[in-house]
């Protein structure tokens, strides 16, 4: 894929906090896959806004087992990259 360079504001803060986790030369590829993942939850938020439109709204149950499996997910995710941290720590 094609690459431009463009310039965006972030808070200070956060940029640091992120360029300190991640190292200066991945920033770029964090905030790139970030932007990617935020456009995915629009897309999704698109698509539950057409399917509740055709199919009215979701149960609160679907709603309650949803959001346990994103916890899960989550879980994993987190799990995933702590092991991550200490195999690099490790190294």
């Amino acid at each position: 894929m094609a690459t431009k360079k463009y310039t965006v504001t972030l808070p200070e803060e956060l940029a640091e906090e992120i360029r300190s986790e991640v190292g200066p030369g991945a920033f770029s590829a964090y905030v790139t896959r970030a932007i990617e993942r935020q456009r995915e939850h629009d897309r999704l938020g698109e698509l539950v806004e057409r399917m509740e439109g055709e199919y009215g709204p979701v149960a609160d149950t679907d709603l309650a087992a949803a959001e346990a499996e994103r916890r899960e997910i989550e879980q994993w995710f987190d799990e995933r990259d702590a092991g991550a941290v200490s195999h690099r720590s490790a190294a």
